[in-house]
């Protein structure tokens, strides 16, 4: 399909809009319009989409290496895709809080594409924050203090022995050893697009390098409710053919879990990243 008919819709809050496009058949051309658009815009998303599974491996390989979650089961056919699954007994969610995916890895993930498979009569909205907008929201003191540190990330209060899923009936991500560390810029510059982007989330970010998590808190909680402000949140409410494509280095995600009583299941697949530079 020529490029001259995909058509990128900026949207209130956070991410864009695409169409114009079949992601089952989308070649090289479309996909490097697509990956400009993503690192612009934080998030894409698509409707009325066809995509069978290995469509969907195929896709992601044309953006990068596919980084396999070592957290997430694991499709039985397709180990290269995760279900995000909530069955109609289960009370918790995957992902039901403010999060970016993979910032507790050296070389976070680039992002992930997201596929609605089988979803609730209602409710299951995603909600995206714009991490670019954060940034620029903030004063030119806090910005120049910021870009002069770095952060902790963890995988421990999320997958750990202790950590959110523990005691809910999420147990297959729950109790890991494998309780990586790292530590990043704050202000990073998005390796696409060359933008600064606030670089800290509440679900993997832990301290910042120096402090304790004491001490760390009042800032960190301020970064996290300006990243929040309703100004830059977009709440996508998934279909039929659904598909949303996300930036990791340039926002956050938040899966909604309103739908109790009911089956939802999203296929994922995550994109390599690189290491991150401050800006």
């Amino acid at each position: 399909m020529p490029t001259s008919v995909i058509a990128i819709e900026r949207q209130s809050g956070c991410g864009a809009l695409v169409s114009g496009v079949d992601l089952a058949s989308a070649g090289p051309r479309e996909v490097d319009l697509m990956r400009k658009a993503l690192f612009d815009h934080g998030v894409l998303f698509f409707r009325d989409q066809t995509l069978t599974q290995a469509q969907h491996i195929a896709l992601a390989e044309q953006f990068a290496p596919i980084d396999i979650n070592r957290f997430f089961p694991a499709d039985a056919d397709y180990p290269q895709i995760a279900k995000v699954e909530k069955t109609q007994e289960q009370t918790s969610n995957i992902g039901g809080g403010w999060h970016t995916d993979h910032s507790y890895d050296a070389e976070p993930a680039m992002g992930s594409i997201l596929v609605a498979r089988q979803l609730p009569d209602k409710g299951g909205d995603t909600l995206f924050a714009d991490m670019y907008g954060a940034f620029d929201s903030l004063d030119d003191a806090l910005k120049a203090r910021l870009k002069t540190m770095r952060a902790v990330h963890s995988t421990a209060q999320v997958f750990g022995a202790a950590g959110a899923y523990a005691g809910t009936d999420q147990q297959a991500l729950s109790g890991s050893r494998d309780l990586p560390e790292t530590i990043h810029p704050v202000i990073i510059r998005h390796p696409g697009s060359g933008k600064p982007v606030l670089y800290v989330n509440p679900a993997f970010t832990t301290r910042f390098e120096g402090m304790t998590r004491e001490e760390s808190l009042p800032l960190l909680q301020q970064l996290f409710v300006a990243a929040i402000d309703p100004a830059r949140v977009t709440t996508f409410k998934w279909k039929p053919g659904s598909v949303a494509i996300w930036d990791n280095r340039a926002s956050w995600h938040f899966a909604k879990n309103d739908y109790h009583g009911q089956y939802r299941l999203m296929h994922r697949i995550t994109m390599s990243g690189c290491a991150l530079e401050a800006a």
